[in-house]
């Protein structure tokens, strides 16, 4: 579990993939993170829930497997690819964002961005199953950030929803250099996807079959 306040700002070592593209193996540099690592720890990679499974001299090493190279931005990785790392909350951590699992359900858009005064806002575009778990004021992680949502507008063709990025935020993660038509990872609010569960219980759909949240 994760809270989306970014750590850190590391950078891609290499990720190699196999042959067959079903997995692929990830070295990643971030010194605070890797300060007190242990093997087997949880980090969050640009919103991607990876679990440590060797580290060394500030840099650590994580599989990924086809489910998480399919869902999610990570395939496009390149070394020197900048990525946002946070590692896993304890008892003691405040929670100064929202609960974040690190579950990447799927991949979205940038489709604008505005700047103002004192924000940036980034409107992203993501498919229509997405984005009926999005409301105005809610949470989301983009790239494992969390992000309040501004505002949500649906159309025939998805979802299109828009987050302030304050100076802070350009400068702590990659959203500072996120531009038009780059690809990033999105996890909606857990609670939202509980919800409609239930609901659909309650129904007497709960025999429907769902694959979200699961990279």
């Amino acid at each position: 579990m994760f809270t989306g306040i970014v750590e850190e700002l590391g950078e891609v070592v290499s990720l190699d993939v196999s042959p067959d593209g079903g997995d692929a193996r990830l070295v990643a540099h971030g010194p605070t993170v890797t300060a007190d690592v242990r093997h087997g720890d949880s980090i969050a990679v640009s919103g991607v829930c990876l679990t440590v499974v060797d580290f060394a001299d500030g840099t650590f090493v994580a599989d990924l497997m086809a489910e998480t190279l399919d869902r999610t931005a990570a395939g496009s990785w390149r070394p020197g690819t900048a990525i946002n790392l946070e590692r896993s909350v304890t008892p003691s951590t405040r929670l100064g964002g929202h609960l974040v699992q690190g579950h990447v359900d799927g991949v979205g858009t940038i489709t604008a961005r505005v700047e103002h005064d004192r924000y940036d806002e980034v409107r992203i575009g993501v498919p229509a199953d997405l984005g009926r778990y999005l409301a105005g004021k809610g949470a989301v992680a983009v790239d494992g950030i969390s992000l309040t949502v501004i505002d949500v507008v649906d159309s025939a063709d998805g979802t299109e929803f828009g987050v302030g990025i304050i100076p802070e935020t350009r400068k702590a993660t990659t959203m500072g250099a996120r531009r038009v038509g780059d690809r990033v990872n999105i996890e909606v609010d857990v609670m939202a996807k509980y919800a409609e569960r239930l609901l659909g219980f309650h129904a007497g759909g709960g025999s429907r079959s769902e694959r979200v949240g699961s990279a």
